[in-house]
């Protein structure tokens, strides 16, 4: 589980680069609940009790109070939480679909969360982590070269066994995104899965295809599609190209 919702784009600059990452590592209690259950997650806060387990305060997001429901009991069944409180009042009426929400404190083990392996790496939160799908959705930021960005990130994948993504790559003052005019520095397979991955909406808020299907559409592994997508966002990333 994660440590701090919103989509924002990569800026860099000589100082440093705003990045939005999706990650997946495993046992953590919020990607299963959100993959299992039809229910987002955001995490506000998040502290070390004196116990040295982890107490986060989270709020549950679906269409519907009865998903919110299942999404609690499975964070309350789940092997990999200690607690599960909820705060306020449940509503008395039903709410509008997408907005039923309800707010939770989870305590949970340290090793559980990547949060830890990415401030050690320099990666600093931007703003609050969005979990969706079986995704977490990190905007960060991180001082250094892009090279330098580039094995960090695979220094994480290789410390946590982490699948780690790049969701987007704007220009430093906001404006329209830099990589469409890099595509040219791909392999045919890289741009293939690139290309198809934006055009199906796989870097959109929600997410409209998963992993597995956009895999199954190019015809290869989940693993193989991983290392295309990965291959191309560090050639888009690094302007000198790779």
């Amino acid at each position: 589980m994660s440590s701090t919702s919103s989509t924002t784009t990569t800026t860099g600059t000589a100082d440093g680069t705003r990045l939005t990452l999706e990650i997946w590592h495993p046992d953590c209690w919020g990607l299963q609940a959100t993959e299992a259950v039809d229910a987002g997650l955001l995490v506000h806060t998040v502290h070390r009790t004196v116990e040295e387990a982890v107490k986060g305060h989270f709020t549950v997001y679906a269409d519907t109070t009865a998903q919110l429901d299942e999404f609690v009991a499975f964070a309350d069944e789940s092997p990999l939480t200690h607690s599960t409180v909820e705060l306020g009042q449940r509503p008395t009426t039903a709410p509008n679909p997408g907005n039923a929400t309800r707010e939770l404190f989870v305590e949970y083990e340290p090793e559980h969360s990547i949060s830890d392996t990415l401030v050690s790496h320099g990666f600093i939160h931007d703003a609050s982590v969005r979990v969706e799908g079986g995704v977490e959705h990190w905007p960060v930021f991180v001082a250094g070269g892009r090279d330098e960005i580039r094995q960090r990130l695979e220094a994480i994948r290789a410390e946590t066994d982490a699948e780690i993504s790049i969701s987007r790559v704007a220009t430093p003052d906001g404006g329209s995104s830099e990589t469409a005019d890099r595509t040219d520095r791909l392999t045919p397979r890289q741009r293939e899965a690139f290309e198809l991955a934006c055009e199906r909406n796989y870097y959109a808020w929600p997410r409209e295809i998963s992993t597995r299907e956009l895999a199954d559409e190019l015809g290869v592994s989940k693993t193989t599609l991983l290392e295309h997508l990965r291959t191309a966002e560090a050639k888009l990333l690094n302007p000198d190209g790779v």
